[in-house]
């Protein structure tokens, strides 16, 4: 028995270029796109929770009788919910174990003449936070060498050797989590951070689809970083190769117009390389000539088509769609394309929304009014960066914290940037990273210099190795000086006040530079910093009209009102922007101006500096 792998219909043609445009969606939940055979692994799975975490020793892998069946994707949240009543309790106390299996038959691959030698490709879109796979009872490692993933926001991928492959395929995985706060968690909560007000049940899991694929023995991964060299109508693209056979290799790049009656590619170059073994970064350039910039009001984008072409010319292949732009912190003021903008963000917590709510929800903040969204500390489907290049909506994204400071605890962070930044490197839209949010995973931030020094080491990364995107040290309060330099490009403060008087006050003390008594904690720490205007100043989380006890507006007419008068304030000020809590109610916090299937609450344009 044996199944064929889905083939899509991809190519250069203008007949085909409608694929990325209009209501298409990727059914793999990636940015990049193979133009290879797949097929989604999605559906009943068997399921098993393995409370005393026996499975290991007693082989589950091998041969296990389940008795339960669970969705993938789903978390295992839900899965413990399933058959319980509404309000019972989902959570899994401080560990949780579950296991999962599946057959599948042995797809039909082509690797006939003139097509380069194929192998099979197993990927999680996400899953964790640690997760062992097996297949026919054998181990299997991640593409880096991994026996135990560990994460859970971004892909990982596993090649399958031919020779333990069978005519029907038993896939075991086993995922395990934890509360245990040195994790990056979020807002889920943890050991330190129990669940309730701003803090939310876990969602862990088998949280996006997994697929198997066939793809090229030497290929480009799929993974492409891109930095704008604006003055010179450039781009600077980060790829990396996977090779099996060293030899003399070619990179080909294609860059076409979006526009679907423009075929012929506006810019072409080949790269010769020597490649080795194994997996390779390598940075090349290209020129595009009379190229457009993307901004929130003229989003365009260019569609990149990378080649790489072995010694016997065979074509393995990945594209993608970039936009050049160049964003700066000069002075009081963010620039566009050297411009000063104002930000006008709002907060936004998917939770467990699905890709379909998010989409909506990213339509609705648009309507709002808002050209920045703050997709706070968590992970999301990486087409969602996709349709914020296509919508023209500018985004903030940060890294899901840990909730202790330790060693260990910045050793994962580190990691979870590093996969992060390695998925959302191609994207326009990305215009700001957060490392830190309220030293959450940093709360000894003020007297401990090694956690000062860490947040430093990680910000001079940045901006030696990802100099597309303005950085924050840690959001809100608390950015660290170091010999008077502040080691973040944006003066970031939260500001909660329902009153309007007070809020007058909070603005005035910021924009006069008053680093005390402003917000929870004091703005800087480290060596002393002195504020004349030589940063740009963000309000980066104000609002919350609606929350538990918080106080003011109440009904949707009242937080109208009340939002404009507070946008009028800010707008009077030297601030170059602010950000709005929150787009969505979400558990506890029910606080939002969009209903979770997408309505506003409030009229549109209200978010908008710009609106009456």
């Amino acid at each position: 028995m044996s199944f064929e792998l889905n083939r899509p219909n991809y190519g250069f043609s203008a007949s085909k270029e409608e694929r990325t445009d209009g209501d298409y969606i990727n059914p793999l939940p990636r940015a990049v796109i193979r133009p290879n055979s797949f097929t989604l692994l999605d559906g009943e799975w068997k399921f098993a929770l393995d409370q005393e975490d026996r499975g290991l020793l007693e082989g589950w892998h091998l041969n296990h009788q389940y008795d339960d069946t669970a969705h993938w994707p789903g978390s295992v949240e839900q899965q413990i919910a399933k058959g319980k009543d509404k309000s019972a309790e989902n959570s899994w106390g401080d560990k949780v174990v579950v296991w999962y299996e599946r057959e599948f038959p042995l797809p039909v691959q082509s690797n006939g003449p003139g097509l380069p030698p194929s192998i099979l490709q197993l990927t999680f879109g996400a899953c964790g936070y640690e997760t062992q796979v097996w297949l026919n009872g054998l181990p299997l490692q991640t593409i880096e060498g991994e026996l135990v993933h560990v994460g859970e926001y971004t892909s990982f991928s596993y090649e399958l050797d031919d020779t333990a492959m069978q005519p029907i395929n038993r896939l075991t995985v086993r995922i395990a989590d934890t509360k245990d706060a040195d994790t990056t968690r979020g807002k889920q909560e943890s050991s330190v951070y129990k669940r309730g007000g701003i803090w939310y049940q876990t969602y862990t899991g088998a949280v996006r689809s997994v697929w198997l694929e066939s793809v090229e023995r030497n290929r480009l991964r799929s993974r492409v970083g891109v930095v704008s060299l604006v003055e010179e109508k450039m781009v600077r693209l980060n790829l990396t190769t996977r090779i099996h056979d060293p030899g003399t290799y070619t990179i080909k790049l294609q860059v076409f117009n979006k526009h679907p009656d423009q075929a012929e590619p506006i810019a072409t170059d080949k790269y010769p390389l020597l490649l080795e073994a194994g997996q390779k970064e390598q940075r090349v350039v290209i020129e595009i000539p009379d190229a457009k910039l993307w901004s929130p009001d003229s989003p365009t984008r260019y569609r990149l088509v990378a080649q790489l072409i072995d010694p016997n010319g065979y074509i393995a292949e990945i594209e993608t769609t970039f936009g050049l732009r160049k964003v700066e912190a000069r002075g009081c003021c963010v620039y566009l394309n050297d411009k000063p903008i104002y930000l006008d963000g709002i907060l936004y917590q998917p939770g467990g929304a699905t890709y379909e709510e998010i989409k909506q929800h990213m339509h609705s903040m648009k309507a709002l009014g808002c050209n920045l969204v703050r997709i706070h500390i968590a992970g999301v489907d990486p087409r969602i960066y996709n349709l914020a290049d296509k919508l023209g909506l500018l985004l903030w994204v940060e890294v899901p914290s840990p909730h202790s400071s330790n060693a260990k605890s910045r050793a994962n962070h580190q990691a979870e940037l590093l996969r992060m930044l390695a998925l959302i490197g191609t994207h326009p839209s990305v215009i700001i990273w957060s490392l830190y949010n309220e030293d959450w995973g940093a709360q000894d931030i003020a007297f401990n210099p090694e956690t000062r020094q860490y947040i430093m080491d990680m910000y001079h990364f940045m901006k030696l190795a990802e100099p597309q995107f303005l950085v924050v040290d840690n959001d809100g309060w608390q950015h660290v000086s170091y010999l008077g330099r502040l080691k973040s490009d944006l003066l970031t403060a939260h500001l909660y006040t329902p009153d309007l008087n007070r809020w007058r006050e909070l603005l005035d003390d910021l924009s006069n530079g008053k680093l005390n008594g402003v917000a929870a904690n004091p703005l800087v720490v480290g060596d002393p910093f002195f504020f004349r205007k030589q940063v740009p100043l963000i309000v980066s989380e104000w609002g919350g009209f609606g929350f538990s006890d918080y106080g003011g507006p109440q009904s949707n007419d009242e937080r109208t009102q009340q939002i404009r008068l507070y946008k009028e304030e800010l707008r009077k000020r030297p601030i170059a922007g602010d950000v709005y809590t929150q787009a969505t109610d979400i558990e506890d916090e029910v606080n939002g101006l969009i209903t979770a299937s997408g309505e506003l609450k409030v009229p549109e344009g209200l978010l908008n500096s710009g609106s009456k």
